[in-house]
């Protein structure tokens, strides 16, 4: 059996609540980052969808197209975590984690001497291998890169359970997505704080969380039972 479970019926290392909460606060951190320093969202494509179609209706196609980049890039951010999944399996994740460290790191190091475009498709690239990657919370599935889906589902559960409907621990559930909602904003206040502080130091904030998620994934003998 895979060392990503410890026994029948036991959830996923990678998908822990300790693990997505980390992850959500990369995903809103990072998101923050790259409006402050870019102009775009590296999560949020309905974002960029949304501003190239406003800019390029008003005929302003210069702006309309800095929104390109980083759709792309987040498209092929997503293949190759698609095809970390097909070679590499149940250990996907813990490389995809490994590539985005390795990115961040580069982008960190070289932000003044890269154009802004490779930046911004870096960071792209690390946000669409992040929301391929890690797709769950103990089973049930969830984003660690934008918060609307969260949202829902956890004002539906609290909803199922007033009106007596939800499943054993429900709550709980709900009580997850919320709080992957809370700290994805909390990762965009500090995003917003240290990019505008320390911006050339503020991708280690960000690399620091993946490596936590890193070293979580791949430590032996480690998990948690439903």
């Amino acid at each position: 059996m895979s060392t990503l479970y410890v026994a029948a019926g036991a959830i996923r290392r990678d998908e822990t609540v300790e693990i997505v909460l980390l992850l959500a606060f990369a995903g809103g951190y990072i998101d923050a980052y790259t409006w402050i320093i870019h102009g775009v969202m590296a999560n949020a494509q309905t974002a960029n969808v949304i501003l190239l179609w406003v800019y390029a209706t008003a005929g302003d196609w210069t702006r309309a197209f800095h929104f390109v980049p980083p759709i792309l890039a987040f498209a092929v951010g997503v293949v190759i975590a698609a095809w970390l999944r097909r070679i590499a399996g149940e250990r996907a994740s813990a490389i995809s984690t490994l590539v985005e460290i390795l990115l961040l790191v580069a982008i960190g190091i070289l932000h003044n001497r890269l154009p802004d475009l490779a930046g911004t498709l870096g960071i792209s690239v690390v946000a669409a291998m992040q929301a391929a990657a890690f797709t769950r919370v103990e089973g049930t599935a969830c984003s660690t890169v934008m918060i609307t889906g969260n949202m829902r589902q956890g004002i539906e559960t609290i909803f199922a359970a007033a009106c007596k409907g939800a499943p054993v621990g429900a709550l709980r559930r709900s009580g997850i997505f919320f709080a992957l909602c809370a700290v994805f904003g909390l990762g965009a206040a500090v995003g917003a704080y240290a990019t505008k502080t320390i911006p050339n130091l503020a991708l280690g904030i960000p690399v620091v969380a993946l490596l936590i998620v890193l070293l979580r994934c791949e430590a032996p003998h480690r998990e948690v039972l439903r």
